[in-house]
């Protein structure tokens, strides 16, 4: 795509000179002109012969808009008019439209009335940009009309986007088959309208500020994509960056922090009760290997440790401080930190910003950023990293060690995971307190648990990103490796300042994460359960090699909620071929049902439940297994448990893996079962039937993102 930058800049220096905040429509369309995004023909009239000039010159019908600096929203002021089908009738609409915007702005500077080529026929859509206080340049798109004013169905993608992101938009709304056609109309150019998207978040991002821009409606039909009306804001005030270290940087201190050689803890003490005592007994009773220094202002040992009074006495370098003293001799203490060269402080005290402190934790930064010094919190229970036997934290030790690191900005959140972890024997490599984030934040995390041999799943609850973008950039090339989770918690507006376009109207902030995150290759839990399923869950299943599911059942009932939740999860459930159909009702009575769900029914002994399995797992065109369990007499769940196992088993040995989840329905005797199932590497549960489908689904997103199927 052609790019004219230099007149881009030449219009956007006029509109700063001129002291204004949004282009005249005029403007929009030269601005559009220089990057390939398709306009009407038009013109700007003085009066009204001229308008009857430029409206014969382009042919009828013709649109005509108020021209003003002063007038933003020009159908509001009664400055549009459409459907003008002769001279006269132009003449006439420029007296009318001028005397409308001085009715509705007295003191409003008119240029002009613009007189435009009307566009007939094609489905009205809508393409903007908005600038997001955390993601920064995002590009919209939706429906015109009544489906994107009411139903919000709206779509956003980072910018600049690609022609596969914006493809991916135009499949990415509700209302998408409508773009393909329905009832006789004929189907959009996707092409065209793929790359108006992309020139509209190439231009937002060559030209940081034009903070909004509106291309609405676009008329996209079978030939093309033409924007009927633009409308562009911009902000000349120059955006501090936010301050962001290199990777290698980020990857250095991050190793000393999360492994450290050696840690002191501030405030360590012997006195049961105190945060201080608990955080010195988890790292002993941890069995942590590296050195401890207590640091204590007057105790010459503390739990049989020698005792300093600062970090700055104890002769040996330190990786990590973990401070537990008050908020108001934290500055202090980290000050000496930095002076000592340590990497990273793990600050576990409350009392900053969350308590409307924001001037102490600034001071915090000031100091962190002087040093050096990577702060983990304030604010946090502290972290656990396991491969080191390591509870920097107060709270309970911790030593089921596994693959999976998770995170938390809330420390109740923070103590659920560790609580289920337990429960579930769900080994972790990691938890970790992020707290107020005054440093370190979540893609802090990911790039250190992307290097780390130790974790294959990285999962994060988080109530907001700092630097969305950044994390974002991370988390695309983190995903296409190990599956990252996200429990994103809160929908807020998507920033303070009052959106002056339609598409800043519609850009409602949860709506941004949840696309911009699919975008990056994440995986989005929508509640507490799903991450702590999908944390488990994922790393035990073997990634598909392909979209075909099959549910196996011995009910109907069953299937049919299973199958419902494959269509919750986006999982295709495959069009049973006649050769398989038959292969199957080999094993099941002639009152159940093959196809897919196969009803093999409640009254069959154990060999009609393995017999199917083994199809169903030695069958190529067969992806992964969904097994529906009812509860019998014939089959008890112990029984349906252990064959599953062995099913999977013979195949492991010709290796033949695929994925496979399971619903237990019945007595509590399931319960048993579903553990049995899980402990052997098969995600089962116990009295649900949307909880197994929907870890399956997890792994297929992940699947899909990271270019594996």
């Amino acid at each position: 795509m052609s790019k004219d930058k230099a007149k881009v800049r030449a219009t956007l220096d006029a509109v700063k000179a001129s002291g204004r905040s949004a282009l005249t429509a005029p403007e929009g369309k030269l601005v559009c002109d220089a990057y390939g995004i398709a306009v009407p023909k038009e013109g700007v009239a003085k009066d009204a012969a001229g308008a009857r000039e430029l409206a014969a010159s382009m042919g009828f019908p013709v649109v005509m808009k108020i021209v003003s600096p002063d007038i933003l929203h020009k159908t509001e002021a009664g400055g549009v008019l459409v459907g003008l089908k002769s001279a006269d009738e132009v003449a006439r609409g420029f007296d009318t439209i001028v005397a409308n915007a001085k009715k509705y702005k007295a003191d409003a500077t008119i240029l002009g009335v613009q007189v435009q080529q009307m566009l007939q026929g094609g489905q009205e859509v809508i393409v903007g940009a908005v600038t997001d206080g955390s993601f920064g340049k995002l590009v919209a798109f939706g429906l015109g009309g009544v489906l994107v004013e009411v139903l919000k169905d709206v779509t956003f993608r980072l910018a600049p986007a690609t022609e596969q992101d914006a493809l991916s938009m135009l499949d990415g709304i509700q209302a998408a088959e409508m773009l393909k056609g329905v009832r006789g109309s004929e189907p959009v150019n996707r092409e065209a309208l793929a790359r108006l998207i992309v020139g509209v978040s190439e231009l937002v991002t060559d030209f940081p500020e034009i903070t909004e821009l509106d291309l609405n409606p676009v008329f996209a039909s079978k030939n093309g994509a033409i924007a009927a009306d633009v409308r562009i804001v911009v902000d000349f005030e120059p955006k501090t960056a936010r301050h962001r270290p290199a990777e290698k940087d980020i990857l250095a201190s991050m190793t000393r922090i999360m492994s450290p050689k050696s840690l002191a803890v501030i405030g360590a003490s012997s006195e049961t009760g105190k945060i201080g005592n608990s955080v010195m007994k988890n790292l002993i009773n941890g069995g942590y290997k590296g050195q401890i220094y207590p640091i204590h202002p007057s105790a010459e040992e503390i739990l049989g440790y020698k005792a300093y009074k600062s970090v700055k006495d104890v002769p040996d370098e330190i990786d990590t401080a973990v401070f537990a003293i008050p908020a108001k001799f934290v500055a202090a203490a980290l000050t000496e930190c930095g002076e000592k060269n340590i990497a990273g402080a793990v600050l576990i005290p409350s009392g900053f910003a969350e308590t409307g402190q924001h001037e102490m934790q600034e001071q915090l930064v000031a100091i962190g950023r002087k040093y050096n010094i990577r702060m983990m919190g304030p604010n946090i229970y502290g972290f656990y990293y396991t491969p080191a036997n390591l509870c920097a934290t107060f709270c309970t030790a911790y030593d089921v060690k596994g693959s999976t690191a998770l995170s938390s900005q809330s420390g109740g959140i923070g103590m659920a995971i560790i609580g289920y972890s337990r429960s579930a024997k769900m080994g972790v490599s990691a938890i970790v307190g992020l707290g107020n984030k005054s440093d370190i934040d979540e893609d802090d995390l990911l790039i250190f648990f992307e290097q780390d041999p130790n974790t294959q799943v990285i999962a994060q609850h988080c109530e907001d990103l700092k630097d969305g973008r950044a994390f974002a950039e991370v988390a695309r090339r983190v995903s296409k490796k190990k599956p990252v989770i996200m429990l994103k918690a809160g929908r807020t507006a998507a920033g303070a300042r009052a959106a002056s376009s339609h598409t800043g109207a519609l850009a409602g902030n949860d709506k941004i994460y949840d696309d911009v995150l699919r975008q990056s290759g994440v995986i989005r839990a929508k509640t507490l359960r799903d991450l702590l399923d999908f944390s488990r869950g994922v790393p035990v299943l073997p990634t598909p090699k392909g979209e075909n599911v099959v549910i196996i059942t011995g009910a109907g009932g069953s299937g049919v909620l299973l199958s419902d939740a494959c269509i919750d999860n986006k999982l295709t459930l495959m069009k049973m071929p006649d050769d398989l159909d038959k292969a199957f009702r080999k094993f099941i009575p002639p009152f159940g049902a093959a196809g897919n769900p196969v009803d093999i029914t409640g009254g069959e002994p154990p060999q009609t439940y393995k017999n199917t399995v083994l199809l169903g797992l030695q069958e190529e065109r067969i992806h992964a297994l969904i097994l529906g369990y009812w509860h019998t007499i014939i089959t008890p769940p112990m029984t349906f448990a252990k064959l599953v196992v062995d099913a999977r088993d013979e195949m492991r040995a010709k290796g033949i893996e695929k994925p496979i989840v399971a619903s237990l329905a019945g007595d509590v005797q399931v319960e048993e079962a579903a553990e049995y199932l899980y402990q052997h590497g098969i995600p089962a549960y116990a009295y649900s039937t949307e909880i197994p489908v929907a870890v399956l689904g997890a792994k297929y997103q992940w699947a899909r993102g990271a270019g594996l199927l």
